[in-house]
């Protein structure tokens, strides 16, 4: 049996066949919830035909919605909606697939579920030896301890999972540069840095050729497309300069010093996931778009252990499209409870 997977998030939504099939496409949820059913209809269209729908979501945050449980309710309306007659099941944070019905009724549990999901998953890779997941996005991270029966992760819902240091709300993308460092590089001093959404991460890597350019997207602070001219332009703004005033320069050390924010940042989270664990890592699972930044924590930490690219493994379309894909490989497999 085949499955086509959605994973519904705030930013973007992901599908996925688990057999080589998977899309990411930008959706502010949180401005355009009622345009959802409309994209996901589009989504479906464009994906390889099957009859059966699998879901996972993030988006229930979206401040469109007054709680998680009335998000949780929109979004599988929308599915359903979309659905063009395909049976549906969705995926639970306690790795059941249940019904749209009983996961109305669970709520909490269908809610920020793709973290389970996409650690199950890799969990395989680690062929029952200690694992760890290092999955960097456009907006979050997730640091999830993984042993030989899957993930074994202190908290579940987004606030135990912060406080428990597992999700790491920092990503390569969306991140606003105010919420990662608060002084930026200008004349060879710091300079303080505007509590506003100029620059984000994007912007960062970007100037350091991390992320490739794209004229065409537009997913930025200010609307103009992804180019390092106007990343620099952006990363002037946030110290409420201008590129006439910041030089390339500023702008190459002002973004490594906001990689170097960002590392710390996650090496502070991951020091104390790995505290928790038994015993070390004997395999690290990189999956997302920021793997580039996962293998320089990685460095940082100082762990010798085997390392599993989610991406070399299986295409950097999928590894950003993990949960996604994790979710219709499990469910073709029929290994969800």
């Amino acid at each position: 049996m085949s499955y086509l997977a959605l994973d519904i998030g705030g930013a973007n939504l992901k599908i996925a066949d688990g057999k080589g099939f998977a899309v990411s496409q930008f959706f502010p949820l949180w401005q355009q919830s009622n345009e959802l059913v409309v994209a996901l209809s589009k989504l479906l269209a464009d994906a390889p035909e099957v009859k059966h729908l699998v879901v996972t979501m993030t988006g229930e945050l979206a401040d469109c919605f007054a709680t998680k449980t009335q998000g949780v309710e929109a979004i599988l309306n929308a599915v359903e909606e979309s659905a063009a007659g395909r049976s549906t099941s969705v995926y639970l944070c306690d790795g059941r697939l249940v019904t749209p019905e009983l996961a109305r009724r669970e709520a909490l549990l269908a809610a920020a579920s793709n973290w389970h999901v996409l650690a199950t998953f890799a969990a395989r890779y680690c062929e029952g030896e200690s694992g760890l997941l290092l999955d960097i996005g456009s907006t979050t991270t997730d640091i999830i301890p993984l042993s030989p029966n899957g993930p074994s992760a202190v908290g579940r819902t987004d606030p135990e999972r912060l406080q428990s240091g597992e999700l790491v709300y920092t990503g390569v993308e969306r991140s606003p540069l105010c919420a990662v460092t608060s002084v930026l590089s200008w004349r060879g001093e710091d300079c303080a840095i505007a509590q506003e959404l100029f620059a984000t991460t994007a912007d960062a890597y970007l100037l350091l050729g991390e992320l490739p350019e794209d004229a065409n997207n537009f997913q930025t602070a200010d609307g103009r497309s992804r180019t390092k001219k106007n990343a620099h332009a952006r990363m002037a703004r946030a110290i409420c300069a201008d590129s006439t005033m910041f030089t390339e320069a500023d702008a190459l050390r002002s973004a490594t010093m906001v990689r170097d924010a960002q590392l710390q940042q996650l090496e502070t989270a991951a020091r104390r996931v790995l505290s928790r664990m038994e015993l070390p890592p004997a395999v690290i699972v990189l999956s997302g778009q920021g793997e580039f930044l996962a293998r320089a924590l990685l460095k940082r930490l100082g762990l010798e252990c085997r390392v599993v690219s989610l991406a070399e493994q299986l295409g950097p379309a999928i590894s950003r499209c993990g949960c996604a894909h994790a979710l219709a490989v499990l469910a073709r497999e029929g290994a969800c409870a």
